[in-house]
């Protein structure tokens, strides 16, 4: 094999350091019920897709460069990959928190269903919010504008300019905050439902001690929730679609 065909290689191989561990992390490429085989296929399909737009840049890089020079290159690679990868998860995250509080509120919170974004159980709620989440995400196409901004990130990101740790702090302490008001935004309904439920649960419960009053309640807790859920689940949703397509878009 001459040199050109290794540093072809090389650079494909760089391509998909960065494009594949983004993917294994970002809302719906990284869901556990799509197996590893196939999200492993579509990195590598992806990097090959954007690898003839992008070896231009990276091929004279990677011809002055020795073996270590390389590595550190690939490590990189990979670093940033899952910088991006995880500022996108911040916002399914912050949906499956809020998604939590919902439940709890609305006393579904031990109504167990299968998670479809984690090993272990999750309330049937979350997994109903989250499910809707990433679909809207494929339905809206922003899973093909996240390929655009991967593309797009090796001019915000050279390679050349490798990992910066200061960069990546301050990229998700922002995302950390847009999330955070962004579940905040999610949950306000359902933090006034509670806070007036269990403040008039409690007072009846001192009016009359002698009568269950919690378990007597609970099923117009649960009825007022879903009422609650079902006229606030449209904005719900519009809210984490707008702050999602808006850091895909503009970074």
């Amino acid at each position: 094999m001459n040199a050109d065909a290794t540093v072809v290689i090389i650079g494909i191989f760089m391509i998909f350091c960065r494009i594949g561990s983004c993917l294994m992390v970002l809302p719906g490429y990284s869901n556990s019920s799509i197996p590893a085989q196939i999200r492993l296929f579509i990195a590598f399909g992806v990097s090959l897709a954007v690898a003839p737009g992008l070896l231009p840049t990276l091929t004279p890089l990677l011809q002055g460069a020795n073996d270590d020079a390389r590595l550190l290159m690939l490590l990189t690679e990979v670093l940033n990959g899952l910088l991006i990868g995880l500022l996108g998860r911040i916002f399914l995250i912050a949906v499956q928190f809020g998604g939590s509080f919902v439940a709890n509120a609305i006393g579904m919170g031990q109504a167990m269903g299968v998670a479809l974004d984690e090993n272990g159980p999750e309330p049937a709620v979350v997994s109903l919010i989250t499910l809707t989440a990433t679909v809207l995400i494929f339905s809206l196409n922003l899973h093909a504008e996240i390929l655009r901004a991967l593309v797009a990130s090796y001019t915000a990101m050279p390679v050349m300019l490798g990992f910066a740790p200061r960069m990546a702090l301050a990229s998700m302490v922002d995302n950390l905050d847009m999330t955070f008001k962004l579940c905040l935004r999610i949950a306000s309904p359902f933090v006034v439902y509670a806070v007036i439920v269990n403040f008039a649960i409690g007072l009846a419960n001192k009016m009359t001690p002698q009568i269950p009053i919690y378990f007597i309640s609970l099923p117009f807790v649960i009825a007022g929730g879903l009422i609650l859920l079902g006229y606030s689940i449209g904005d719900f949703l519009t809210i984490f679609v707008e702050s999602y397509q808006r850091w895909v878009l503009q970074g």
